[in-house]
């Protein structure tokens, strides 16, 4: 939920900010995230013991810079409050009306009155987020939104030559855009695509775009802090004997690898001439084809999941009383970087909020 890179949670302007420019879901999910912001989410871990920070980019941190203490604080509070932890029980779905594990002491069945259900998505099959609740849930009758790769990396053809040379090196700063949504950061090539927060920012939309016609275009400004007419302006001095690539390197000071995405382009053999105009619009607009995402277990989250139309206003499945749902099995996705953890959070609360409901009624 917090991304490969470990635990960082979500300042309130920057929730804000997100939830406004990202989301269709604003309206159902931004009541809740805000009813548990993130200062309760700090308040939270600083009571059990796990001061945080807020970074220079507005993330919320722990100030050890590890989940791991978090969360064995927490597994060691509840256990304090009778918490009963069952561990290498797999979750088989209904015997009647009666939770079904399979354990190594064989089958199981557990009565209860209520259940929050909170199993992840499908991007963590090592860790048991491998999105076997889908059938189970379905059976039930409930509305799933098939679960995609989010927050990842995407295919795309390279030349064996510019593989060979750049694969593993960043282009940065770089502005991505895909469509009407742009953001500036860094992305990183890899051997068979790209990857980078920037990447994984828009990976929602380009998904989309796949989805829909079967590539994506990702456009690329490759020199973000020049105008295109400073760069046109640059480009009329004389080239002289200079390769094009040495040319591009001293007079605008353009990256290696950012040279070798210009030479990756189909027109790569006419490049030579290109007028100062043609040039500068290739480097402020930059297109690269995108294929597919990569396979789901190379995401950090899932797209899709329960709708939001199967719950009420606590979470509850509406044709199944007593089940809660919460985290990443819900209909949601969003950038890394907190986002997701907050989500996440926030829901938990709200679905036990709900069942403390529930079991007074």
């Amino acid at each position: 939920m917090a991304g490969r890179g470990g635990l960082n949670l979500t300042h309130s302007e920057d929730l804000s900010l997100f939830i406004k420019k990202y989301t269709d879901r604003a309206g159902i999910l931004a009541p809740i995230i805000y009813e548990f912001s993130p200062q309760n989410l700090r308040e939270w871990c600083e009571g059990l013991g796990e001061k945080t920070f807020i970074g220079s980019s507005g993330r919320i941190f722990p100030e050890s810079f590890k989940a791991s203490p978090l969360l064995k604080a927490w597994i060691k509070r509840l256990k304090n409050q009778g918490v009963n932890f069952l561990y290498r029980y797999d979750w088989q779905g209904w015997d009647q009306n009666n939770l079904l594990f399979d354990t190594p002491e064989g089958s199981v069945t557990i009565e209860t009155d209520a259940v929050l259900l909170a199993l992840g998505g499908a991007s963590w099959p090592r860790l048991g987020s491998d999105g076997s609740w889908v059938p189970l849930l379905k059976k039930k009758g409930i509305d799933i939104a098939p679960l995609e790769p989010a927050n990842c990396g995407f295919l795309c053809e390279w030349s064996e030559m510019f593989c060979n040379r750049f694969a593993g090196q960043p282009v940065k700063p770089v502005i991505a855009r895909v469509k009407d949504l742009e953001l500036q950061g860094e992305i990183m090539i890899t051997a068979k695509g790209v990857e980078g927060g920037a990447v994984y920012a828009l990976s929602s939309r380009l998904r989309q775009q796949i989805n829909e016609s079967g590539t994506a275009r990702l456009h690329l400004d490759l020199k973000p802090d020049l105008t295109l007419e400073i760069i046109k302006d640059r480009l009329l001095k004389p080239r002289g004997s200079k390769s094009l690539s040495s040319y591009l390197a001293k007079t605008l000071n353009l990256s290696p690898v950012a040279i070798g995405l210009l030479m990756e382009n189909p027109e790569r053999k006419n490049l030579n001439h290109y007028s100062p105009e043609q040039l500068g619009r290739l480097i402020k607009n930059h297109t690269i084809t995108l294929h597919s995402p990569y396979p789901i277990d190379r995401a950090i989250s899932t797209a899709g999941g329960v709708k939001f139309s199967d719950l009420d206003d606590n979470l509850m499945l509406t044709d199944q009383p007593g089940i809660f749902i919460a985290g990443e099995m819900l209909d949601w996705e969003a950038p890394t970087g907190g986002y997701l953890l907050q989500a996440s959070f926030a829901t938990g609360v709200r679905a036990a909020q709900g069942i403390a409901l529930w079991l007074t009624k």
